[in-house]
């Protein structure tokens, strides 16, 4: 005998609820626990809500060249924005890019402003200037009387300049070959590390009793006067701020002092000569893989005018001695590369050594972005201060309170014991969204701002908009005469779609606004957005699995008075049908 078929699953029914809820129990507990590990347990808050400085830039282009303005020099300019605002010892600035053309500079409490502007709203300069003199980056120490070390040694060698360096540390020293394309080469991408291993015309001019000396300055460039001096033995370039007010109203023509970093990652200064070559001369530069030889270079192609400048820098350097034979490249009043010259080039040149991928193509953009037709303007600068910011941030707070609190009550009053399924719901919907704003922080440099927290409390209404969907369609088919188990597997196709057409309104409005505006508005988008997303993963995932349990119990089942689900209530007669009734044979008499 063949055995009965099984009746078939009602439309949407959801045989093992029980295993959906707790796989986003599992979800939950996983991100919470993220949360906790990566030791961003708050969301990460924006400059209204913390207080500081934010600057909207905005990138302009010369006419004819707006292709400047691409994703590889707004990329440049942010790393160049960055090193600027880190100059003026804030560390936890954020730089990004917002768009195709605007970057916004968020610049915590305890900033001068002013001073911030001041940085991140010029263009960036970059010149080509020849080295008078290095040292350690640290202020000069008083003079040891020289004597020899165990190894014979001498104590402490100068290395023109007044300030002394330490000796025996052989180190690597950036060496120039030119080939007959005129390349100039050198062993890295920082300046030269200072070293006992000048050469003996060097020595040779130092005075016996081993004080230090003079910088040496090349024929043709302007002696170092004392007060550059002192200010040069004084210069400390571990100090943040000591290295970003050394080249501070520092002109071309001028000799200067600068920092930079030498192939050991340890910081050098330097007394520089008047620039031979700025960017603009600079007509591309690039990082490249040279196949032949294995290894990544840094190649710089100059204009016209750039590459007879070049030719008369890197002459006159080849004839003199270390360290007065490289030139210093330099952004912003620090050194990012420092290579020695042997011969005379001209159009087109090359820097290889120890690069990787990122370092080579990082100092190629540096380079091409000393030559681009790209500045920017200012759109806004908004101060909030830290009183102030903590005042928004508690409004928000008793804002969204008071509007979570509302929906409660009318969900209590009016749908009884279903509202504490959807309280539930919201209180999942509250963990995912607060342990996910805590991870994006970190993770893609979100910020919870004002607009974004009002794009919070309008997602609390779209979230109780889906409970009410699905409990009115319940209700609906309750009303039809049927008990609540098939009612709840029933009403769920016809809810399911509601939602997600609503849903999908409410996502396609907050990406549209996100992609068309700029600055504090596209938080409120995200926010809007991303709430959203996860509405649709709760009902789906929590609300529905455990719709489907209530229905079991007796207390919702049965139609209690409180459990917003009671037939009488709802204008129906029992006795409920539990399926399709049969219709009653009609009597043949009667007919």
């Amino acid at each position: 005998m063949a055995a009965p078929k099984r009746g078939r699953r009602p439309a949407g029914g959801q045989g093992r609820p029980g295993r959906t809820l707790v796989l986003i129990l599992i979800a939950m507990a996983a991100l919470t626990g993220g949360m906790f590990w990566s030791g961003e347990t708050t969301p990460r808050l924006g400059i209204d809500l913390a207080g500081g400085t934010t600057i909207t830039l905005k990138a302009k282009a010369e006419p004819g060249k707006e292709s400047a303005i691409n994703e590889t020099n707004m990329n440049t300019a942010v790393g160049i924005i960055e090193r600027r605002v880190n100059g003026l010892g804030v560390s936890e600035a954020e730089v990004q890019t917002q768009g195709r053309e605007n970057i916004i500079v968020n610049i915590p409490k305890g900033t001068d402003s002013e001073q911030a502007r001041k940085q991140v709203g010029t263009t960036a300069q970059l010149y080509f200037r020849p080295v008078l003199a290095v040292a350690p980056g640290g202020p000069a120490a008083p003079q040891p009387s020289p004597s020899a070390s165990a190894d014979g040694k001498e104590g402490d060698k100068a290395k023109g300049n007044p300030s002394t360096a330490p000796s025996g540390s052989a180190s690597t020293k950036p060496s120039t070959g030119a080939t007959t394309q005129g390349r100039a080469v050198t062993e890295g991408l920082k300046a030269p590390s200072p070293s006992a291993s000048a050469s003996a015309a060097a020595d040779s001019d130092k005075p016996s009793d081993g004080a230090s000396q003079p910088p040496k300055t090349d024929p043709g460039t302007p002696p170092a006067n004392a007060d550059l001096e002192k200010r040069f033995a004084a210069l400390n370039c571990e100090d943040p701020k000591a290295r970003s007010a050394a080249g501070d109203a520092d002109r071309p023509e001028d000799t200067v002092i600068a920092c930079g970093k030498n192939g050991a990652d340890q910081w050098e200064k330097y007394i520089l000569g008047p620039a031979e070559v700025d960017g603009k001369d600079v007509d591309d530069a690039k990082g490249q893989l040279d196949q032949q030889r294995g290894m990544w270079i840094v190649t710089m192609d100059f204009t016209k005018s750039g590459s007879k400048k070049f030719e008369k820098i890197t002459g006159k350097l080849a004839t003199q001695q270390p360290p007065m034979n490289q030139f210093a490249i330099a952004l912003d009043g620090e050194v990012v590369s420092a290579p020695e010259v042997k011969q005379a080039l001209s159009s087109n040149a090359e820097i290889s050594g120890s690069f990787d991928q990122d370092s080579a193509q990082d100092l190629g953009n540096i380079l091409s972005y000393g030559a681009l037709p790209l500045s920017f303007e200012e759109q806004s600068v908004t101060t909030v201060s830290a009183a102030l910011g903590g005042e928004q941030l508690r409004a928000g707070l008793i804002a969204g309170a008071i509007g979570l609190a509302l929906v409660i009550i009318y969900l209590v009053v009016y749908y009884r014991g279903l509202a504490l399924i959807a309280i539930l719901s919201l209180m999942a919907s509250a963990v995912l969204t607060y342990t996910l704003m805590s991870l994006l922080g970190p993770a893609i440099g979100f910020a919870l701002n004002l607009p974004a927290v009002c794009g919070a409390i309008v997602a609390i209404g779209i979230t109780a908009d889906s409970f009410i969907v699905y409990f009115e369609r319940v209700r609906d088919e309750i009303r039809e005469g049927r008990t609540l188990r098939p009612a709840v597997e029933r009403a769920w196709p016809r809810a399911r779609r509601t939602i997600l057409v609503s849903d999908f309104v409410s996502f396609l409005a907050a990406a549209v606004l996100f992609l068309v505006t700029v600055g504090k508005v596209q938080g409120f988008a995200f926010t809007l957005g991303l709430t959203t997303l996860l509405d649709v993963v709760v009902v789906f995932f929590f609300t529905k699995p455990l719709m489907t349990l209530a229905a079991r119990s007796k207390f919702f089942g049965n139609g209690h008075p409180w459990s917003g689900l009671d037939p009488k209530r709802l204008g129906v007669t029992p006795p409920l049908r539990r399926s399709r009734r049969t219709p009653a044979p009609i009597d043949p008499k009667e007919a």
